[in-house]
């Protein structure tokens, strides 16, 4: 088990069209521009990254994360800029390479991309790609990704996209390789397909214990040894809301939550949220609800289950939240939570030390 001294901590977004001081919804372009103002204030208050998700729905504003990340680029100094997740299958492996390698150009080596396949699927027809071919053109798109990553010309061919020989790409990066994840829901192949690469594995945990995914940070870190890769520090991300009472958080979280978790449930099967099953959830599972000490105590339980070197909150959800409660939600998460989870790890640590070598408490 790591110390936790490395421990990073970020947000994520996927634009969600927040309500204004009227309660009114707001428009694309103001919930683009709150993104802008809330990743400002994470970068103030020490938050280590913000990770922006790809969507092509109407509650949702964000379609290019990273057109949004350039603009935070340049408006901030120090905090990690990400997608959360690139939808690679219904993308094009050269300009997504292309476009990350631009922002972390503009923000002086800060950018890092998260592939994935997206919790829906509006992008496939949107850009003309068939969902017979789902699996096939992650697989292929992201054998190319890795090649980009080194950044030498680049030979491949596939059946989804034209063949490539020798192709040079720009911009090249700084540092020469673009730091990447593989966002995975849950299953093993992805998690081998992630170790095989030597990319970083971003958990997404939305729903039931945490402690039921340890068995995929095992694997991951088991078939890097055995395949000769990289076992970077595992990431994980759920959602979840500070506020300054658990009741005022649960309310405000709630409505929003229970319209994109129903959605997201109508493709996969699962009937719809029930008050109940939110609250537990919040007690027991993959929800971090509350207010900064409810919500501190929780991500310290599960980072120690888990024994992971970074956690990302998705702090917003749906259109039924105040824009205030969002920015505030970033505060509290920065300058409360996060504080409050270092030292209750660094007490873990320290307790297990001592049991290591003998000494006393």
């Amino acid at each position: 088990m790591n110390d936790f001294t490395d421990l990073e901590f970020g947000i994520d977004t996927f634009g969600d069209l927040p309500r204004d001081h009227h309660g009114d919804i707001v428009t694309h372009g103001e919930a683009i521009r709150a993104t802008l103002a809330e990743a400002i204030l994470a970068d103030d208050i020490g938050i280590d990254a913000i990770a922006i998700g790809e969507h092509h729905r109407p509650e949702f504003a964000i379609s290019t994360p990273e057109t949004v990340l350039a603009g935070i680029a340049t408006a901030t100094d120090r905090i990690r800029l990400g997608s959360g997740v690139t939808v690679l299958s219904s993308d094009d492996p050269v300009r997504v390479f292309q476009r990350f390698a631009t922002v972390d150009a503009l923000s002086n080596g800060r950018a890092e991309v998260i592939l994935g396949r997206g919790s829906f699927t509006e992008s496939f027809p949107l850009f003309g790609y068939d969902l017979s071919d789902y699996d096939l053109l992650f697989d292929e798109k992201i054998d190319l990704f890795h090649k980009l990553l080194d950044e030498k010309p680049v030979t491949w061919t596939g059946t989804t996209r034209a063949p490539l020989h020798e192709a040079d790409v720009f911009p090249k990066t700084d540092s020469g390789r673009l730091r990447t994840w593989v966002g995975v829901g849950g299953t093993p192949q992805s998690v081998i397909r992630t170790a095989n690469y030597g990319f970083r594995l971003m958990l997404a945990i939305i729903g039931g214990a945490p402690a039921r995914f340890a068995p995929y940070v095992d694997l991951y870190r088991r078939a890097t040894e055995q395949l000769g890769t990289t076992a970077f520090p595992v990431g994980m991300h759920s959602p979840g809301l500070i506020a300054d009472t658990d009741e005022t958080a649960k309310e405000l979280f709630y409505p929003g939550y229970k319209v994109i978790r129903d959605r997201i449930g109508a493709l996969r099967g699962w009937p719809p949220l029930q008050r109940g099953e939110f609250e537990a959830d919040v007690e027991h599972g993959s929800l971090y609800v509350g207010s900064p000490e409810t919500v501190a105590a929780k991500m310290a339980d599960a980072i120690r289950a888990l024994d992971v070197g970074r956690f990302d909150l998705i702090y917003t959800a749906g259109g039924h939240m105040p824009a205030t409660a969002r920015l505030r939600a970033v505060e509290l998460y920065g300058t409360r939570v996060i504080p409050l989870v270092r030292e209750m790890l660094a007490d873990t640590s320290s307790t297990s030390a001592g049991s290591r070598t003998g000494a006393r408490p």
